[in-house]
């Protein structure tokens, strides 16, 4: 996790990236993967890959690792780092990387240069220092996964982080401009001037004073709270004009603790002014004083927001004053990390819904499907039937419908929807129809406990 150094970047060749991209993919569900995976991914031979490998252990892009079980390689930050790089630069945002401006316990800031040589502020989000890793009780990116690496929760963080920025600028809040993001990099406006820590005198204390407790003020009317609003993370430019930033940690005003979180904030700003610049107001905010008058949360998704609607049920909140070390109980374990999480969730809700209309389709004509009627009975159904001969077919027909309607809503219960929609509309497609009662039997032979068969037989379901 050391400085960025882009020195490399212009000497990989075509492959050294398929591989890079191979290894990032490779962990989307492998905490070590292997080179027969790596080589399959990226397509090439695997002598080729090997070398290729020994190639980025030296630049320090990956890192071999070998255990009593497994040996493969992993990607860094500095492989990252040229992933994000490689895709802004094809996206002609970005066409140069200068001078570092700034270190913080989850992110590196740089200076970088466009294609037209407007010059902006490129932030790497790098979570897992030593210095923060309480990120289950401070953060809420990881929602309910178990098992997540410190370079997907870096991609959750500049994804948030976008968001916010997008959403708060568009509302005239002073905030950097956002460009783009890729990964665990965004690209935003170069902001000229200097964060409030490092402004040791002040021409009017007392409106800047305002202007800082107004802006708390109109973030929590737009249904949000900074939960961060100290001097390291407010700047001043030479008329004393704000700029706010470093987003991740919003909460939303309906959060469990936004009363805490909200006065925090306010105590913040309050002890600073005492402390550098010797002035204290009776004046300032508290949480009663909202009025929200808009829902920027929802928009956002902002911590404790309520999730009814969002699929993956309901966030895991950042830690407040009196659960700072609890641990919390995770159930879901998702370790999906591409960038079409969206399109896929849709996609998913879509055949969902499909599979659900074939499965009603499936059980309506499997409860009318003749099972004891024969290819011969089926020829000589002009004949003519007594009365009670009809009646009694109905009632058995009837009976036998309702058992097989329990026996797939059994089934349904037994396995997934998925499944069971996919193997009754295989099983009860029109051309099979003529197999009879044999073929339906012995496809619940195969498919349904032996109990169930054993209860089929009993009843007379299948008769052979």
């Amino acid at each position: 996790m050391g400085k960025l150094n882009v020195v490399i970047l212009r000497y990989l060749s075509r492959d050294d990236f398929r591989v890079l991209t191979a290894v990032e993919m490779g962990m989307k569900n492998h905490e070590i993967v292997p080179v027969s995976l790596l080589s399959s991914i990226a397509s090439l031979k695997h002598g080729g890959c090997n070398k290729i490998l020994r190639e980025l252990v030296k630049h320090k892009l990956v890192v071999y690792e070998r255990t009593k079980t497994v040996q493969g390689y992993k990607l860094n930050y500095g492989g990252y780092d040229y992933l994000a790089l490689k895709t802004l630069c094809a996206r002609e945002i970005i066409i140069s990387v200068g001078n570092q401006m700034g270190v913080g316990k989850e992110s590196d800031i740089y200076i970088v240069a466009s294609p037209s040589g407007e010059q902006y502020a490129l932030k790497l989000h790098r979570l897992g220092r030593t210095s923060f890793r309480n990120l289950k009780n401070k953060r809420d990116y990881h929602k309910h996964r178990k098992n997540m690496s410190w370079l997907y929760l870096s991609r959750l963080s500049a994804m948030k982080e976008f968001a916010y920025m997008k959403a708060l600028y568009d509302r005239g809040f002073p905030v950097p401009k956002p460009v783009d993001y890729n990964r665990h990099a965004v690209v935003m406006e170069l902001i000229n001037g200097y964060p409030l820590c490092q402004v040791h005198e002040l021409q009017d204390p007392s409106a800047l004073y305002s202007e800082f407790m107004d802006l708390i003020v109109k973030l929590a009317n737009h249904g949000l709270i900074h939960g961060d609003f100290n001097e390291f993370n407010l700047m001043l430019d030479d008329q004393d004009h704000i700029t706010m930033i470093d987003f991740p940690q919003m909460v939303s005003t309906s959060h469990p603790n936004a009363e805490w979180y909200f006065d925090r904030d306010v105590k913040c700003i309050r002890d600073f002014f005492a402390k550098r610049f010797n002035y204290e107001s009776e004046l300032f905010p508290t949480f009663k004083d909202i009025r929200r008058s808009y829902s920027l949360d929802v928009e956002v998704s902002a911590s404790g927001f309520t999730k009814d609607m969002e699929r993956d049920g309901a966030l895991l909140h950042p830690a407040g004053p009196e659960d700072d070390e609890e641990e919390e109980d995770d159930d879901d374990d998702d370790s999906d990390n591409d960038d079409e999480d969206a399109k896929e969730a849709t996609d998913e809700e879509r055949e969902e819904a499909v599979d659900m209309e074939e499965y009603k389709h499936a059980m309506l004509e499997l409860e009318g499907l003749r099972i004891s009627e024969t290819p011969a009975e089926t020829q000589d159904q002009d004949g003519e039937k007594s009365k009670n001969k009809v009646q009694e077919d109905q009632e058995t027909e009837t009976g036998k419908g309702c058992f097989l309607q329990s026996v797939g809503k059994c089934l349904l219960a037994l396995t997934s929807v998925k499944s069971v929609v996919k193997r009754y509309s295989t099983a009860l497609k029109p051309s099979c129809y003529c197999f009879g009662h044999c073929y339906i039997y012995k496809y619940f032979r195969q498919k349904m406990p032996t109990t169930v068969v054993k209860l089929c037989k009993t009843n007379g379901i299948f008769s052979f």
